[in-house]
């Protein structure tokens, strides 16, 4: 059977999930979609899903069931837990996991998923919350080929850019790789740009000449024109988000004996963000952060 003849479950419909969701439902997929939150599933059975229940009865009807989740613990609950998917899913059933979350408990979801005669794929997100709403996600798959081969279709429907990484886990590993670099990114452009303002440069020569050396990144150059540097500072991915994927990459980095020491430094500078109540804002504020905290005007294009 076609992938696009399957019913899909769908759990967790926040702002990554639901956008993808959607792009899912418009795109012609048989949705059942289960969330916490009522106004996210109003939304996607205002566009043609079918809501549930609960995890079992979702689980009881699907042959490809996706979950988009905040942590790891949350996966382990919805996925692996007594009322989880695992319990209720029938044999076979396809669990493709989007979440950010620790390597080994993408590990374990492989390892139970086969030792329980069920099928996984880690394919974490990469790019932002608009990225989602409008069908231009990046995704980052690890698992057996013959799975991701199963849940391409549904991954193209919901992205432009699709990378086979690798066996199970490789995906969830690459995925902190990535926001490794961006989020050290963003952190060492706050800086650099506070430190601007303090000298009193003029923002659009000082960007001019960074945009013409090597000193260029893509944060700077293409997100932050569109995000703070405008006075917009909506999330598209919040610095909460950002200290938590750096807690990961910190976590894993340890564990494989790999010295990370300017993630760690960068995660006490997003605590800092946290802790003065910067945390629901997106993480191109870190540089908002940095200019109050230095009392100095904030980096703005206009």
């Amino acid at each position: 059977m076609a992938t696009k003849d399957k019913v899909i479950g769908f759990i967790g419909l926040g702002a990554m999930g639901g956008g993808m969701a959607a792009q899912c439902v418009q795109k012609g997929f048989r949705l059942l979609v289960n969330d916490i939150n009522p106004a996210p599933v109003k939304r996607l059975v205002d566009l043609g899903a079918t809501a549930v229940e609960n995890v079992a009865e979702l689980a009881a009807q699907c042959s490809i069931i996706i979950t988009v989740l905040p942590s790891g613990r949350e996966v382990d609950a919805v996925v692996m837990g007594p009322e989880g998917l695992f319990e209720h899913a029938s044999p076979g059933t396809l669990v493709m996991d989007l979440s950010t979350i620790e390597p080994e408990m993408t590990d374990r979801l492989h390892e139970e998923a086969k030792a329980r005669g069920f099928r996984a794929v880690d394919a974490p997100i990469g790019r932002l919350a608009w990225h989602a709403e409008r069908g231009e996600s990046l995704f980052m798959v690890g698992g057996e080929r013959d799975d991701f081969d199963e849940v391409k279709p549904l991954l193209e429907a919901m992205g432009t850019t699709i990378h086979y990484c690798g066996p199970g886990g490789a995906g969830t590993r690459t995925k902190l790789v990535n926001n490794y670099l961006a989020i050290i990114s963003c952190q060492l452009n706050a800086e650099a740009l506070a430190l601007s303002q303090r000298f009193g440069l003029d923002l659009a020569t000082t960007l001019e000449v960074i945009h013409g050396t090597t000193a260029t990144n893509g944060q700077l150059k293409i997100n932050w024109p569109n995000k703070v540097l405008a006075g917009d500072t909506d999330p598209g991915f919040t610095i909460d988000l950002a200290h938590k994927d750096l807690t990961l990459i910190v976590g894993a980095a340890n564990a494989s004996r790999v010295p990370v020491p300017v993630a760690a430094a960068a995660r006490e500078a997003f605590s800092t963000a946290r802790a003065r109540g910067y945390g629901n804002q997106d993480f191109s504020a870190m540089v908002d952060v940095l200019c109050d905290l230095a009392q100095t005007e904030r980096a703005r294009s206009e």
